[in-house]
């Protein structure tokens, strides 16, 4: 009783005093969980674990190099063994930082619990949606999508973020959580194989079916074509503008996503130059009446 009066006192004399000494005291029971000695030998540990990443990193890149049917199989385990480490280093990280026992419990689901989640919702937001990804798996490594305008290959799936490599070799890091309430497209969704799509357009009194024919034959007779799937050639009339014109579209696989770019401008090329052979000329613009 004499030492809550005291405390009252104290508090009524001098209220900014009273919080300080509070505060300190706050910082000393902080101080006193941590395991000092735990924490230099966690920093040796994360070390080690980013250096072991990094030599999975080389292998499995010298690996899929080599041996390109087995490349997105390499990737997917990269992936989930990634995980797997960040998920241990940071466990036995806090096991050996701090001495766990009824305080550590209560200060992590007390205040300290409470200011780290408001300044760290977002990264817990992404962390949780990176689970969901990993579950859920709309896309894999390796897959070539289309997400917010952004077109290129996964090659990376986190724990709070999934790197995309476009076309133009730049990466792009996306939060987990966007995934969760956008739309994501993938092209090849585990294959290696993937649905090019390339139109062609002629004059309405061109010969269309020499021009489709054209078109079959250069997609079928390209190196880059995956042919257990087959060719189709689309036509129809459409209306661009002032052009009148014939649409054809071809939707052939190439063998490999990596191929993809290769593949339609082979095509693109062959079939220029047999349209040009074969006196096939591209749509003229409409004369509007005066």
């Amino acid at each position: 009783m004499f030492r809550l009066f005291a405390l009252l006192a104290a508090l009524i004399a001098s209220p900014m005093a009273f919080a300080e000494d509070i505060q300190i005291d706050n910082l000393h029971q902080f101080a006193s969980l941590i395991r000092w000695s735990g924490v230099a030998l966690s920093l040796f540990i994360i070390t080690g674990s980013w250096l072991f990443l990094r030599f999975i990193q080389s292998l499995v890149d010298g690996v899929s190099s080599q041996f390109a049917q087995r490349r997105m199989l390499m990737q997917k385990l990269q992936s989930f063994f990634q995980f797997f480490i960040y998920m241990t280093t940071a466990v036995t990280v806090f096991m050996l930082s701090f001495r766990v026992d009824d305080r550590v419990l209560a200060l992590i689901g007390g205040t300290i619990a409470v200011s780290v989640g408001f300044a760290l919702k977002d990264l817990t937001a992404s962390f949780i949606a990176g689970l969901t990804v990993m579950i859920d798996r709309p896309f894999q490594v390796g897959d070539r999508v289309t997400f917010e305008g952004h077109y290129g290959d996964i090659i990376t799936i986190g724990l709070r973020s999934v790197r995309m490599q476009t076309l133009n070799d730049d990466i792009i890091t996306i939060p987990n959580n966007k995934f969760l309430n956008d739309v994501t497209v993938s092209g090849n969704y585990g294959g290696l194989d993937m649905q090019v799509v390339i139109p062609f357009y002629i004059g309405m009194d061109q010969d269309i079916t020499k021009a489709r024919d054209i078109i079959q034959e250069a997609a079928s007779s390209s190196r880059y074509i995956h042919l257990p799937k087959p060719v189709v050639v689309h036509v129809k009339q459409t209306i661009t503008d002032n052009y009148l014109a014939i649409q054809l579209t071809c939707k052939a696989y190439v063998v490999d996503i990596k191929f993809e770019k290769l593949f339609e401008t082979d095509i693109t090329l062959r079939v220029m130059q047999e349209f040009r052979k074969e006196n096939i000329c591209p749509p003229s613009i409409a004369v509007q009446a005066k």
